[in-house]
């Protein structure tokens, strides 16, 4: 079988045939470490692709910079227990990382995991203006082409996507990965590369509170998901201003927040 970046092969048995071994492909899970200016800042379980996009979105939703620009250099290394992204930081937002930083370990699977303090599940975000509208049947075309975007998860059945649509609802970029917060950061990494202004994010997991903070943080006013949004996540959409809706299929919507700029 051809080599495919985050995933490999394994032999299995399936039920009913237990004698006879069939070779199949397993999504690669590792661990990835975003060190900035040489101090190691959290650890994540991703897919072993698309690690310098995470690193930049992450950084962005995280609020450790405000632009690209801040950071300087990236590196991404294999070490013997899984990828190191390097990270050089300006001096004032590395400055500005060391007055906040707290052990974030396990964010893929809980955004408080690793939270030194309640509080800091809050953070603030300033409140979005209200400049984008969304044709709500132009999504019914990206919803059915979102398997395209993930050919790890093709494979695998095991990868979540965020992709970034323009105002037709045509798809402009999309990222997979195992964990569907690092899905979105990839995706937010590419779009901030990007003048991909105008449009939405769409995401093919539920709608976390840390899925909406992370869309606020990088300025996207519209957020579709696949299936449900928690309350905490209407809370924080309702109150940033953003346009959360969930349940989404060909013909069917859910809006939670802000319905002013769907049509």
């Amino acid at each position: 079988m051809e080599q495919v970046t985050g995933a490999r092969t394994i032999e299995l048995w399936h039920r009913g045939n237990l004698t006879v071994a069939e070779t199949d492909w397993l999504a690669e899970e590792v661990p990835v470490a975003l060190v900035y200016n040489g101090i190691s800042h959290v650890v994540m379980m991703a897919s072993p692709k698309d690690l310098e996009a995470f690193a930049l979105g992450f950084s962005l939703s995280e609020g450790i910079i405000e632009s690209p620009a801040d950071i300087y250099g990236m590196d991404v290394l294999p070490t013997c227990n899984g990828i190191e992204v390097q990270v050089e930081l300006s001096s004032r937002r590395f400055a500005g990382l060391k007055e906040r930083r707290r052990a974030l370990a396990g964010r893929t699977g809980c955004g408080v995991c690793g939270v030194e303090q309640l509080n800091d599940i809050g953070r603030p975000v300033p409140p979005l203006p209200f400049t984008q509208t969304f044709a709500l049947e132009n999504l019914d075309e990206s919803l059915k082409k979102m398997r395209d975007y993930q050919p790890v998860g093709e494979l695998t059945g095991c990868t979540h996507a965020a992709l970034w649509l323009d105002v037709n609802g045509q798809i402009l970029d999309g990222r997979e990965d195992i964990g569907r917060h690092v899905a979105l950061d990839k995706m937010l990494g590419v779009r901030s590369r990007n003048p991909w202004h105008n449009g939405a994010a769409l995401v093919s997991s539920r709608a976390s509170y840390e899925m909406v903070q992370k869309a606020a943080m990088c300025g996207i006013e519209i957020l579709f998901a696949v299936s449900a949004a928690t309350s905490l996540a209407v809370e924080v959409a309702q109150r940033t201003n953003l346009t959360l809706v969930g349940f989404n299929r060909p013909g069917r919507a859910t809006v939670y927040t802000h319905p002013e700029r769907l049509r």
